[in-house]
């Protein structure tokens, strides 16, 4: 198997299709690729060893099947014998294709991933049919499957984020409808999402609650900083009041940022029909601003124009005081992710998509492992934020916002 040359031969009467030249193609190329993993683990490709110091010894092959994109692909496996420090020979294990494994990693998650759309496993083995082909699929397979995201949750869950270099968390609530005590009800499922120093988005915590109380909020951060998680520059919330309450109480000293969208909706609440657009154009002069200074000249005129004829509107808008305004303090590439929840809106969104065909769940944990399952397998991306390379300097600085005289 030295110098492995491939060859494309045409049975005679029989012309080869493209699928069958890929599928021998993928063959021998993991073939070779554990020949190349053997021969390292021996020392014989990149160093040079004298006989005597042979770090093992090859002993045959064997013969595997594994699953892949093209289905069912039968693999000859070489064995060897590898020598430990001591001189005491044993068998050598594959890291590429390891000695249990019976699907590519790829099927796998392509099985946890029409799962996870509410499929049975009879919908399942329909849907992979193409990549599976004859391999078996039972319903204990798709069980063993799903475990491992569950395992992978736990683990999750409990994971140390000291870390984590957080600079920006964006906290929100997704309801889902979950069976309890014998009966559906919607509870809320408190989730995470922070920006880290390299401006990825990370989704760092969930947790299903009976509601969305400070005391919820409260216990919920309480966990982050337990696991070792550092405060953030900027919490980014919709205004929830319990979740405001938390905030104060547990990192006191963090600047909060009120999603603008949220505020808007409050203030065309309190808005007669006649006066709505004008209203939404005045706002806006305040949250699309070039800088703080034209915006607080922007509250200021608005505060004038509309605080006899609209009080309540005013009233609404004075509630959300300077955390309306604290993305200012940061980058100007970074004002339109920061100004709005819309990054773990957008997560929620995607959540709630997915999960839709459910109509509701059995269990706590069945609801919980969906959601992480549909991030830990890549079916949801998080995107990096605006300008992510100028986190790094916020998170090097001290951020502080002017206030209002």
């Amino acid at each position: 198997m030295g110098n492995r040359t491939r060859k494309l031969r045409i049975v005679e009467g029989h012309q080869t299709t493209l699928g069958e030249l890929i599928h021998r193609e993928i063959r021998e190329a993991i073939e070779e690729a554990v020949f190349e993993e053997l021969e390292a683990a021996l020392g014989r490709r990149y160093e040079r060893i004298e006989a005597g110091e042979r770090r093992g010894y090859r002993h045959g092959t064997r013969l595997r099947t594994l699953t892949g994109p093209t289905g069912p692909v039968e693999l000859e496996v070489p064995r060897a014998r590898l020598r430990d420090a001591g001189g005491e020979a044993h068998e050598w294990r594959s890291r590429l294709v390891p000695r249990y494994e019976r699907r590519m990693p790829e099927i796998n998650a392509a099985i946890a991933s029409v799962y996870l759309s509410g499929s049975n496993t009879r919908r399942i083995r329909g849907a992979l049919a193409p990549l599976l082909k004859a391999a078996p699929l039972s319903k204990s397979a798709v069980s063993r499957i799903v475990a491992t995201l569950r395992q992978g949750l736990e683990a999750w869950q409990q994971r140390s984020l000291a870390d984590v270099e957080l600079a920006y968390l964006y906290l929100d609530a997704i309801a889902l409808r979950v069976r309890m005590g014998q009966r559906v009800t919607s509870v809320p499922v408190l989730v995470a999402l922070g920006v880290l120093a390299d401006g990825s988005k990370q989704l760092l915590a969930m947790e299903m609650c009976t509601s969305e109380s400070r005391e919820a909020w409260r216990g919920f951060l309480e966990q982050l900083t337990a696991r070792g998680l550092m405060p953030p520059k900027v919490c980014v919330i919709d205004g929830n009041p319990g979740l405001r309450g938390a905030i104060e109480r547990s990192w006191p000293k963090v600047l909060v940022q009120r999603c603008t969208v949220h505020k808007l909706r409050n203030l065309e609440r309190k808005a007669p029909a006649h006066a709505l657009e004008a209203i939404k154009a005045d706002y806006h002069r305040i949250v699309y601003a070039t800088s703080l200074a034209e915006a607080r000249k922007a509250w200021a005129a608005f505060v004038r124009k509309w605080k006899k004829s609209c009080p309540g509107v005013v009233a609404s808008l004075e509630e959300g005081g300077d955390e309306l305004l604290t993305f200012f303090a940061f980058p100007a590439e970074q004002w339109k992710c920061l100004r709005t929840t819309n990054a773990i809106e957008r997560l929620n969104e995607e959540f709630r998509r997915r999960v839709k065909t459910q109509g509701s769940f059995p269990t706590e944990d069945a609801a919980m492992v969906l959601l992480y399952g549909l991030v830990a397998t890549g079916q949801i991306k998080l995107r990096k934020i605006d300008g992510p390379h100028l986190v790094r300097a916020v998170l090097a600085k001290t951020i502080t916002l002017e206030k209002a005289a």
